[in-house]
């Protein structure tokens, strides 16, 4: 899933499919999160909040891009839903990366001072 982040809105989007059973599962328990990651860099972000599926036509011709002509024809399939979330909070982290982390870690070990592992930040929204 691709997703479309609108901070005016304050709100995630996602499309989907009504039989992925989205709308059954989030009327079951609407509290979701979502997780990014940038390997690469080795940051990290996890987004907690609640969702709701839709069926706004206009919001999903707003929204269709190429990648979800790999699921879908056109906007106007009647089987696309979104996934919106509203965001609640969300955690950051900046990490090293792994084997640096590990050095820092062994460093920290043998001088008895805790180890720099990057920055780590809470948001409420």
């Amino acid at each position: 899933m691709s997703a479309h982040s609108e901070r005016l809105e304050n709100a995630f989007y996602f499309l989907t499919d009504v039989d992925s059973h989205k709308d059954d599962e989030i009327a079951d328990n609407p509290n979701v999160c979502l997780a990014f990651a940038d390997f690469k860099g080795q940051k990290y972000v996890s987004v907690s909040g609640s969702a709701e599926v839709l069926n706004d036509r206009e919001k999903i011709k707003e929204l269709w891009a190429t990648p979800a002509k790999a699921w879908w024809e056109s906007p106007d399939d009647p089987a696309i839903r979104i996934l919106k979330l509203n965001p609640h909070s969300a955690e950051y982290w900046d990490s090293p990366g792994t084997v640096i982390s590990y050095i820092k870690m062994a460093a920290a070990a043998l001088t008895s001072a805790k180890p720099d592992m990057g920055d780590n930040a809470t948001v409420t929204m």
